[in-house]
């Protein structure tokens, strides 16, 4: 790839993700004009803290939606794997032999829907839909449909990765390296740029020998160990497995990827963008409690603001895309 073509690509990832910053900057700001306390640190970390776990799985789902593929399991994955924990660490397993066990089974269980979307030929969004019913109706089984409890919460598992470090939850901090190590995978390696090429033409990359199954079994293995990651932080703060956890976390986790500049037609993405995209939706749950909009209208609430967020960036890109455009008029690469 030449240096125009590699920096064409930079600036585009910029363009992907300055939309969102610009709209949860505003929107931060606009809330906590009219609402001082909504400024408040303790109030700040509380609202990023609740977006982790979709957050967690929005930066894993950039790699399904980039290869033009979507995982509607990874809710149900999170709550069986939340319960799956619960029941080792109450049947006299370490809790750490429980979060290992918890990321391998979730890593499984995605790379299960690869395996039967790529040689079924199935469509992931059917797939993915009968086994996230699958994964509910498991938990709920090993449940007996009730929370599981009596877990020992002085244990350093739920002390560490359900407490703090430094003064900031210690799941934030996960977020972040998640976010990094994610985005870095996929910009900057060969496994990224396969799903980018997957994404964006499936029969070139067939055709130029790309391990197209492979490659999307293990993005989809990806997803849903992200969903794994969030089980465990999940599983560590409630101190508890419920079985009915994580309902409609997977709607969310697509509408995040989608304001943050990954588009359900592939071919690119930003995992750093997804995550800021579910910060806008936590935002705009949080802002709805301060300012005491009745709950019937929540849901009303966020979807709308989902539609100005992507509309407001889309505008931005076609701009930027138009400026680009006439800076390098008459170059060549």
């Amino acid at each position: 790839m030449t240096h125009a073509a590699n920096r064409s690509r930079s600036l585009g990832m910029l363009r992907d993700q300055l939309g969102v910053v610009v709209v949860l900057v505003i929107l931060v700001a606009a809330v906590g004009i009219a609402q001082p306390n909504f400024l408040r640190t303790s109030n700040l970390l509380s609202t990023v803290q609740g977006s982790v776990y979709v957050g967690l799985m929005a930066a894993g789902m950039v790699f399904a939606l980039a290869m033009r593929e979507v995982d509607l399991s990874v809710g149900g994955t999170y709550a069986l794997t939340v319960v799956v924990g619960a029941v080792l660490i109450r049947d006299g397993f370490s809790p750490w032999v429980a979060m290992l066990v918890i990321l391998a089974l979730a890593a499984l269980l995605g790379a299960g829907n690869g395996v039967v979307t790529t040689y079924l030929q199935l469509p992931s969004f059917i797939v993915t839909l009968a086994s996230s019913l699958l994964f509910r109706g498991v938990a709920l089984a090993m449940a007996n449909g009730k929370q599981i409890s009596g877990l020992p919460q002085d244990h350093p598992f739920f002390a560490v990765l359900g407490g703090n470090v430094a003064g900031v939850p210690a799941s934030i901090w996960i977020l972040l390296i998640a976010t990094v190590v994610l985005a870095v995978l996929f910009a900057k390696t060969r496994f990224g740029a396969r799903v980018r090429a997957v994404g964006s033409n499936p029969d070139a990359a067939r055709f130029s020998g790309l391990p197209i199954a492979r490659t999307r079994i293990l993005a989809l293995g990806l997803s849903g160990l992200m969903a794994g990651v969030a089980g465990v932080l999940g599983l560590a703060f409630y101190t508890a497995g419920d079985p009915t956890i994580g309902g409609g976390y997977e709607l969310t986790a697509i509408a995040a990827c989608i304001i943050g500049g990954t588009p359900l037609a592939g071919g690119r993405g930003s995992v750093p963008g997804a995550v800021i995209g579910n910060l806008i939706l936590s935002t705009v749950a949080a802002s709805l409690v301060f300012f005491q909009v009745p709950i019937n209208w929540t849901t009303f609430a966020t979807g709308a603001v989902i539609l100005i967020a992507v509309a407001f960036d889309s505008v931005l890109r076609r701009r930027g895309f138009s400026w680009f455009r006439r800076q390098n008029s008459g170059r060549t690469e």
